[in-house]
């Protein structure tokens, strides 16, 4: 006799809504992880395109704020931790949906060995360790912290957050204290060769490194994938979001124009790294104390991509994208912290393993491709957000819809033609594999698989005006 169980979804446990304002903005903020930015990506900026580096973080922040809205909008009014595909799928349908956890779960695998790779080169001056070592042992640990319950992921991650911000403040400061130039120069701004030689700055060179400048204040839309654990999610997803990215944007924009007025000579900005510009303006101490907060950053982020990614890998068990031993298996909590720990340790584990045994830092290229076609679904997602039965639905509404997700298409869509077509080849190889999965295995599992939940709309609206 068939078992009804196999074809009717269960219910899965749920994540405890816990979360108030500020612990969310700080794992949301530790996620952005702008210090990480600053002293990693902004150094590329600053080496593409000169004093405009300003400018072109300036940009990207614009765009950020669009995707925001987008997300703000969509994270009320489809609120699951399975982020973006929950999202897609409740406004674009299954096979959509299941595109965006694909291209989704790729960058949950890839970004945080990547990220915790860098680790070995801030402790140089401290000690000599092997790259890969380092890496395997910040993604072990940062797996570990993220099995805890989310409130004290909350309090650990403002404590690495404050040092961070701390050592961003240190070199702020020097920045403008050492001031060499007028502050037009970031307005009229000129890009060196590293030689000596100047060219001026154009909106080609804006727009090329404007999926770099998005990437560093990527990390926002965090908050959606805490929606379930977060208190009155209709009012504090969207402040979260906002004030996540707002403050990120302080803490990366203001340091960049210090070290943009502060350095010897702009050629300095190709060749040297934020600490190289501490060093001249202070002493080798302090550089090193500034490198060891940065590897503390380093940390912090993979912490709360742990945390973020096992959310998105229980929600996709909770959904039962997978045969159903896995699901059971994805969607078990702790019994103590209530976190879920087997899906933070499946995607946790293989992280440390492949930073210590291959090499992945080729692949950082087409990170922010997948990063762009994800935002890009979210923004089309977006213009859907008030069809229908949707406009009535309990969420906040982003000001200026639909002008904002339009400009936000027309802006990333510009973007994506301005990318390596091998990057372009490596996206389009994930969104075959897993159309392939959907059409064989998904679509002719309709009623028992791929079931995309959301909480109950009872528990959402909770404290909701």
């Amino acid at each position: 006799m068939l078992d009804q169980s196999a074809l009717t979804p269960q219910a899965a446990p749920s994540l405890p809504r816990v979360l108030g304002l500020f612990g969310a903005v700080m794992l949301t903020l530790s996620c952005i992880t702008p210090t990480s930015s600053l002293f990693i990506i902004v150094p590329e900026v600053l080496a593409g395109q000169g004093s405009g580096a300003v400018l072109a973080l300036v940009a990207g922040l614009l765009v950020s704020i669009g995707i925001a809205c987008c997300y703000a909008e969509l994270g009320t009014l489809a609120p699951s931790s399975g982020g973006e595909y929950a999202m897609v799928t409740t406004l674009l349908g299954r096979f959509s949906g299941w595109i965006t956890f694909g291209l989704s779960a790729s960058l949950l695998v890839v970004i945080p060995p990547i990220i915790a790779l860098g680790t070995a080169d801030y402790l140089a001056n401290l000690f000599t360790v092997d790259r890969a070592l380092a890496g395997a042992v910040v993604m072990l640990l940062a797996t570990l912290f993220a099995v805890l319950d989310v409130r004290s992921n909350a309090f650990i991650t403002g404590l690495f957050l404050a040092v961070e911000i701390i050592a961003a403040a240190v070199v702020a400061g020097f920045g403008f204290l050492n001031s060499q130039r007028d502050v037009s120069v970031l307005i009229s701004p000129v890009v060196p060769d590293g030689q000596g030689g100047l060219s001026a700055f154009s909106l080609g060179i804006l727009m090329a490194g404007l999926t770099v400048t998005m990437f560093s204040f990527n990390g926002f839309g965090s908050a959606v994938y805490l929606t379930e654990e977060i208190k009155d999610p209709r009012r504090n997803v969207p402040r979260t979001v906002f004030w996540a990215l707002g403050l990120a944007a302080v803490i990366i924009i203001v340091p960049t124009a210090g070290a943009v007025l502060g350095v010897g000579s702009l050629d300095d900005l190709v060749n040297g790294t934020f600490p190289d510009y501490v060093e001249s303006w202070t002493s080798p101490g302090v550089a090193t104390v500034i490198n060891l907060g940065i590897a503390i950053a380093i940390l912090n982020a993979v912490l709360v991509m742990a945390l973020q990614n096992g959310r998105v890998i229980f929600a996709s068990g909770r959904d039962r994208a997978w045969p159903e031993p896995v699901n059971r298996a994805l969607t078990r909590l702790h019994p103590t912290w209530g976190s879920p720990w087997v899906s933070t340790l499946a995607v946790g584990l293989p992280g440390a393993l492949m930073a210590a045994l291959f090499d992945i830092e080729g692949l950082l290229g087409v990170t922010s491709v997948i990063l762009t076609l994800v935002s890009l679904v979210i923004a089309v997602a977006a213009l859907r957000a008030r069809a229908g039965g949707y406009r009535r639905a309990a969420a906040w509404r982003m000001p200026l819809w639909p002008a904002v997700p339009v400009a936000v298409i027309a802006a990333l869509l510009y973007a994506l033609a301005e990318q390596e077509l091998k990057d372009l080849a490596v996206a389009g190889a994930i969104v075959a594999i897993c159309a392939a999965y959907y059409l064989l295995y998904l679509r002719p599992r309709a009623a028992s698989r791929w079931v995309v939940e959301t909480p109950e709309e009872t528990d959402f609206q909770e404290g909701a005006p």
